[in-house]
């Protein structure tokens, strides 16, 4: 098939979960398919990664957005304009030209669209749209809205969430295909748009991007949280990892260290930084210091709360053969069994426990890390992955090509 494929991103370098995922499924759906990749970048340095895609694309095509999102036209454009901030941010005029001469000089088959916010950016047309929701962006900022103290202000902001809540579901339904990452995200959505047709295509992990652990020994201790913290989910997350759990388990056992790994990484999260609260703030390139990072460290602790897809980082600390501590919610998406493959705890004293007994207990460790990775290979390569997407692709062409038919 010839597909055109839209991501609010550069799917390389593979640092976020997105650029991951979308990176992993390009390369082995390309052994199929022909793809044009249009992407949408916030700064002319991103064009030295086009090479890297190209490989596996026909065609790469970016479009610059404002590299910081705080833009007066972005303000004014969502205060006075129906779209919510998100879609705003990542909309581009120039990219929605080349979208229409595109697809009138081109005979694609299907137009792949990564996230809702890049649906606008698609004029009226008979080729089928395949929408995939990394996570549903709603639910996203109405957690973060609600904690929000000040009521002037969270008040302000919860106008933009049920702006987004419209849009989210609007263009759900305008899609001839739609798929989620997780069965958690596919309920939520049919509770939102109830009968919607919802398929499947979970994340999964590169499995030989890691270096896998060999032992557990109990040997300069680590938590290790690893996250890009563009995302407010992870910000709020290392907050609690530093601020409630970490500090539990130092007073059971001084010796263990809490270690932030990241992209982006904040001022307010980089300045904890003491002799056993370590920060590296990376660059987003920088693969081997990720690969370190997990292979180091002796547990990954991910207090998320924040809803919505499935974790990549917890996908890695499971390949890397690192036992895994995290929430109901961090634990969504994952297929994972509480004290099988992972840990799964929800408040600060007793994610702290876990961590204590996986610190102190190597045989349990080791049980966990095993079968966490004996899991991802039998269930979670991106090649499975990949294939789940094509069958969608042929239902979804098929499907779009009978309604036309059917109304010509």
């Amino acid at each position: 098939m010839k597909i055109l494929m839209l991501t609010p991103y550069l799917p390389f370098p593979d640092s976020s979960g997105g650029q991951i995922r979308s990176y992993n499924l390009i390369k082995d759906l390309s052994k199929k398919h022909e793809i044009t990749l249009f992407s949408l970048i916030k700064d002319d340095s991103e064009k030295k990664y086009i090479p890297e895609l190209e490989k596996y694309c026909k065609k790469v095509r970016v479009f610059r957005r404002s590299k910081s999102p705080w833009t007066l036209r972005n303000i004014l454009l969502t205060g006075f304009g129906p779209y919510p901030f998100l879609v705003i941010r990542n909309l581009s005029p120039r990219e929605s030209a080349a979208v229409k001469e595109e697809i009138t000089k081109v005979n694609y088959d299907l137009i792949h669209a990564e996230t809702f916010y890049v649906m606008p950016h698609i004029p009226d047309t008979k080729i089928p749209i395949l929408l995939v929701e990394q996570t549903i962006e709603y639910l996203v900022y109405k957690h973060y809205v609600e904690g929000i103290k000040n009521s002037i202000v969270r008040w302000v902001l919860s106008i933009d969430v049920a702006k987004l809540r419209f849009w989210e579901t609007k263009f759900w339904k305008k899609a001839d295909g739609v798929v989620a990452v997780s069965d958690v995200d596919k309920t939520e959505m049919r509770k939102l748009v109830p009968n919607l047709d919802v398929a499947l295509v979970p994340n999964g992990v590169n499995l030989s991007f890691f270096k896998v652990k060999v032992n557990w020994n109990r040997k300069n201790p680590r938590m290790l949280f690893v996250a890009n913290f563009k995302w407010l989910q992870n910000i709020e997350a290392a907050k609690i990892l530093l601020d409630d759990v970490f500090p539990l388990v130092y007073r059971k056992d001084p010796t263990v260290k809490v270690w932030i790994v990241g992209q982006h990484i904040p001022s307010e999260i980089k300045e904890r930084q003491t002799g056993n609260i370590l920060i590296d703030d990376l660059k987003e390139d920088d693969q081997e210091g990720i690969r370190k990072a997990y292979y180091e460290a002796s547990v990954f602790v991910s207090p998320l709360k924040g809803p919505g897809g499935t974790r990549l980082k917890h996908f890695g600390a499971m390949a890397a053969k690192l036992p895994l501590v995290t929430t109901t919610v961090g634990a969504e998406g994952l297929g994972a069994k509480n004290n099988k493959e992972i840990i799964i705890e929800d408040n600060p004293e007793d994610i702290a426990n876990a961590v204590l007994k996986v610190l102190s207990n190597k045989h349990f460790a080791s049980l966990i890390a095993r079968n966490a990775r004996d899991l991802v290979v039998r269930k979670y390569s991106w090649y499975r992955m990949a294939e789940y997407l094509d069958r969608i692709y042929e239902e979804t062409k098929y499907e779009k090509t009978r309604f036309n038919s059917n109304n010509s």
